[in-house]
């Protein structure tokens, strides 16, 4: 929450949330003291309408002396609109008083067409139409009597007495009361046993966690069955779930006040106790659907999750907390395992020479189009631009050839964790094409080739696990085809993640086997102790970046909103206490919160990363939301009767199943939770990807498989101009895919493919008629 000051930074255009009073644009920013007129120029706000109808608060104190100051008739007229202003000086006559008593008994009469209409499950355009006369004759009794309608007003009118009409005279007007019949009526009680047997049912369900759908279906026959008993007798039935004690009612009401809160309803849209089909929304949840539009979920997953704030600066992203604590972990962990190897962190500077980025060509050749430049200093042009980085071997080097002068200085192993700036010219994507994003490069040298070698092969092996033990993502690991590997490198090994919902390959990590190119250019020499003859060393580079987030967002997200791995999940259990309600003493308020408290410090002993939520001002219903968007693993649940009970109710993020847990067995039983979410993330990831990457041996079928959303081994010669032809042929124009679709590439050569090339077979495109040296590749559209 930011304060008033902070309105003097809004730019033209910024839409802001102010709070209780809607959105607004801004329409002129604020302007400081003007030399010319000695005056500040105001913000100015225009409203933008969101759908809400409940009136705006009063701004400021004159407008609320204006209303104090008001004669009751003005305040009526005020309160009316058009119809006060027909009858400005109305008095109430007799025959008005007893309209009075006739609308009172309308509206009890429509409130319970409304209620039957929701109970039968009619239509929504009739439910909303029985509505929208209630709220006609509440407006009507408004305009009569000055006040809101309340339904005492409606049961002191009532008689209940169903086989007569009752006569009441009041300046020689009649009014006919509605049929009820009275509380003790046998219809009524068999009713009511029906509402009671209906509610332990409910109970027995939640308490052995019971499936969603059980218990949805359960609370519907409850709630119809209190709606039918209304009916019959005019009075709410405070039984079914809870009618032993005021505790009990009051547990009720809290998770009457939750389950409202979930569907985005709120006490403001309640008619007669009945809920409006004209729902308000409080725009906490999502708004698009993963299967129907990818790129708005993708949007509303990242910024009301809280990972990304957008920035004035296209393709910029800020990493909000969040996010940079599932960085935090990967880092955390890869840090760990390459210090084992005897990799050292350093830090080099972000901007390089000119003259530095020109000497390897051939490797800068496929960065240029994106290399920033730095051109000015203030004012003043510079004498030589300097680049930001786009990688860092052309920084590196120049210091790896003074620091290596015999074979005692090798292997040299060296990381950075660091940001580098690619100014890519395609649609940026939070996370997945960023033009600055945070990585981490390691770069080494070795005397032998051999050397180098095995550790490429280790350092993806370490990415690998990277993606499957802390992200819950399948990887395919293999080698890029030549037109793919890094430029100026022999060789480059990759993991690829397949994205099931868009069917596209997702490159997740690399590791570049650099041979002596760089080190012959930038002349990064060692004398071999046999000969004390000068050799160039072999080099490798490999890189991990926040692309892995994206990954993890677009696999594991659904259209509730993020799906956290336990194992880079900021919080891992989120505690929260439940049925606090007006009944709850002080005493039990805070033996409560004293034992959500308890929990918190035992599973932080344990290790488990847990949070409790205590704020006041939300409903346990809206932090349920809240953190099953911010895709917290795990949600445990404690209330008054957990309390009693020694229990708790821990629910899965991942499949919302509940479970009932033992206070003594929190610790082990949250464990085996976290446990089993990631193999069930990585399982349903692996079914995905084991489903969808097929084999093809005909380029008919190759293509009808990519347009399925599929990845696609199929043999390859490898040589770049087949890969370029495959790429164009593959692709599908705006007329016959309804929007344009990029062809197939290839995401690498497995190491383990799913077929061998047989002598009879050649490569998949059908102008090739190689059969020389084919490769089972994979091929895919990617990111």
């Amino acid at each position: 929450m930011l304060g008033d000051p902070e309105l003097r930074h809004l730019k033209k255009g910024d839409i802001i949330q102010l709070q209780r009073r809607g959105f607004f644009i801004c329409d002129s920013p604020y302007e400081p003291l003007s030399r010319y007129t000695s005056c500040e120029s105001p913000v100015i706000l225009i409203h933008v309408p969101d759908g809400h109808t409940k009136q705006l608060p009063t701004l400021g104190l004159k407008a609320e002396k204006e209303r104090r100051q008001m004669t009751g008739n003005e305040q009526s007229q005020n309160s009316l609109g058009t119809f006060a202003e027909r009858s400005p000086k109305r008095e109430t006559t007799a025959s008005e008083s007893m309209s009075k008593v006739e609308l009172a008994a309308s509206i009890q009469e429509q409130g319970d067409r409304v209620r039957r209409s929701k109970a039968e499950k009619a239509s929504k355009e009739v439910v909303a139409a029985e509505v929208k006369i209630l709220l006609d004759l509440k407006s009507q009794y408004k305009a009569a009597t000055g006040s809101d309608w309340q339904p005492q007003t409606a049961s002191s009118a009532r008689i209940t007495n169903r086989d007569e009409d009752v006569k009441r005279e009041s300046k020689g007007v009649q009014m006919s009361v509605s049929n009820t019949v009275g509380i003790d009526h046998e219809d009524a009680v068999s009713l009511r046993a029906k509402v009671d047997a209906q509610g332990e049912r409910v109970r027995k369900l939640k308490s052995s966690a019971g499936s969603r759908d059980d218990v949805n279906e359960a609370v519907q026959t409850l709630l119809s069955l209190k709606a039918q008993y209304k009916a019959l007798t005019g009075h709410d039935l405070a039984g079914g779930e809870s009618r032993k004690s005021a505790k009990g009612e009051g547990k009720k009401k809290k998770e009457a006040k939750a389950q409202g809160s979930a569907s985005g309803e709120t006490e403001a849209q309640k008619v007669d106790g009945v809920c409006s089909t004209a729902k308000k929304t409080t725009r906490l949840g999502l708004e698009a659907a993963k299967e129907e539009d990818l790129s708005d979920w993708y949007s509303q997953v990242i910024t009301k999750a809280e990972m990304i704030e957008y920035y004035d600066v296209s393709g910029c992203y800020i990493l909000r907390p969040w996010a940079f604590a599932v960085w935090e972990s990967i880092t955390a962990f890869f840090d760990t395992e390459i210090k084992k190897l005897g990799v050292q962190n350093c830090y080099f500077p972000m901007f390089v020479s000119q003259s530095a980025l020109n000497k390897e060509k051939t490797h800068i050749a496929d960065f240029s189009p994106e290399v920033a430049w730095v051109t000015k200093s203030g004012d003043t042009e510079m004498s030589e631009p300097i680049a930001i980085r786009p990688t860092s071997e052309t920084v590196m080097y120049p210091s790896f050839a003074k620091w290596i002068k015999s074979h005692r200085d090798l292997p040299m192993r060296l990381n950075q964790w660091c940001n580098v700036v690619r100014w890519e010219f395609k649609h940026p994507q939070p996370f997945l094409r960023t033009r600055e994003f945070l990585w981490q490069e390691g770069h080494s040298a070795f005397a032998s080739r051999a050397e180098a070698e095995e550790e490429v092969y280790c350092i993806l092996q370490l990415y690998r696990r990277v993606y499957e033990e802390l992200l819950a993502i399948p990887v395919v690991p293999g080698r890029k085809t030549e037109k793919e590997k890094f430029a100026g490198g022999d060789f480059t090994t990759t993991v690829e993640v397949y994205v099931p919902i868009n069917g596209r390959g997702l490159q997740g990590a690399t590791s570049h086997h650099l041979g002596q190119n760089f080190s012959k250019m930038f002349e990064i020499t060692f004398d071999k102790p046999e000969t004390n003859e000068k050799a160039f060393v072999h080099q490798n580079s490999w890189g991990l970046s926040t692309r892995s987030i994206g990954a993890m967002v677009l696999l594991h997200a659904d259209n509730v909103g993020l799906i956290l791995p336990p194992n880079v999940a900021a919080v891992q259990a989120i505690i929260i206490p439940c049925g606090v309600t007006v009944t709850t003493t002080e005493n039990e308020r805070k033996t409560l919160y004293k034992k959500c408290d308890e929990y918190e410090e035992t599973l932080r002993a344990a290790g488990i990363k847990s949070r409790g939520d205590y704020r006041d001002n939300y409903s346990p219903g809206w932090k349920f939301n809240h953190w099953e968007l911010k895709g917290v693993p795990v949600r445990i649940e404690i209330g008054p009767r957990d309390l009693k009970e020694k229990q708790a109710v821990a629910v899965r993020r991942d499949t919302a199943e509940k479970l009932v847990v033992r206070e003594a067995d929190i610790v082990g039983e949250v464990t085996r939770l976290l446990r089993d979410i990631h193999v069930n993330l990585f399982d349903r990831a692996k079914a995905a990807l084991d489903a969808n990457m097929v084999v093809c041996r005909d380029w008919k079928e190759f293509v009808e498989k990519l347009d399925l959303k599929c990845i696609i081994q199929a043999p390859f010669c490898g040589q770049p101009d087949c890969e370029d032809n495959i790429k164009r042929d593959s692709a599908k124009d705006e007329s016959s895919a309804g929007g344009a679709l990029m062809g197939a590439k290839s995401l690498c050569v497995p190491f383990e493919p799913l077929a061998v090339p047989q002598p009879w077979e050649k490569c998949i495109h059908p102008e090739c008629h190689r059969k020389e040296s084919l490769l089972y590749t994979l091929f895919g559209r990617s990111y």
